[in-house]
Parts: C-alpha cells; sequence; structure tokens
C-alpha cells in the first residue's frame, strides 16, 4: 500500500474507533438508563452542535469517513444541509437536512431491505 493510503486509513480508523469506543462506554456504565436508542439521540445531537460550533468541520477533514460514517457525522451532515437549506426558507432548512443525508438514509434503507428479504428471522 502506498504511504497516502495509510495517511487516510490511520486517522480514519482511530476517530471512528474512538467514537464507537465512547458510544459504547455510554452504554455500558449508565445501564439500565442509556440505551441505544439514548445514544443515537446524543451522538446525532452532538454532530449537529458540534458542527454548528464549527468543530466538527476540521475533525471531518482529518478524519474523513471516520468522522463521517458514525453517528455523529449524520447529525453534522443534517445540520450542514439543514444550514445550506435555510437560504429557502423554512421549509428549506427541513428538506435541506433530509437532501444532505439523503444517500445514507436510501443506503441505510436498501441494505435493510435485502438483509431482511435474503434471511429468515429467527421466531
Amino acid at each position: 500500500m502506498s504511504g497516502s493510503l495509510w495517511l487516510n486509513l490511520v486517522p480514519a480508523f482511530v476517530v471512528g474507533g474512538l467514537l464507537c469506543v465512547c458510544a459504547q462506554l455510554l452504554m455500558d456504565l449508565t445501564k439500565p438508563k442509556f440505551t441505544p436508542a439514548h445514544v443515537l439521540i446524543v451522538f446525532a445531537s452532538l454532530g449537529t452542535v458540534t458542527g454548528a460550533l464549527g468543530w466538527y468541520e476540521p475533525l471531518v477533514k482529518f478524519a474523513g469517513a471516520g468522522a463521517t460514517v458514525p453517528l455523529t457525522g449524520f447529525g453534522y451532515v443534517m445540520g450542514k444541509g439543514a444550514v445550506q437549506g435555510a437560504e429557502s426558507g423554512i421549509l428549506g432548512v427541513l428538506a435541506g437536512g433530509i437532501e444532505g443525508a439523503a444517500i445514507g438514509i436510501t443506503a441505510a434503507i436498501l441494505f435493510s431491505f435485502i438483509c431482511a428479504v435474503s434471511f429468515k428471522p429467527k421466531g
């Protein structure tokens, strides 16, 4: 592998891994009060807030997919899309967030459908 590939992979792996470790620790150390649903809301909100403050963009530039794939990245993308859509008014704010995250949402729905059709659930 070339050196530049490693320079992209290592930060993505470290940052993405640290975000996942934080989520897991949050669930493990706060059982039963903090469920995966709570982590989803906290991390998506954290991504939105840090994106609005301008703190998440440098992390995205440094870690790439390591920062955009986890839940914080989803919040960041939604918030960024809402800000860009704000030029069109209130409907632009609502549509901008969905438009910004449309690829991720579509992929989640598509792969969920493929898994549901491909595998037989246990009773």
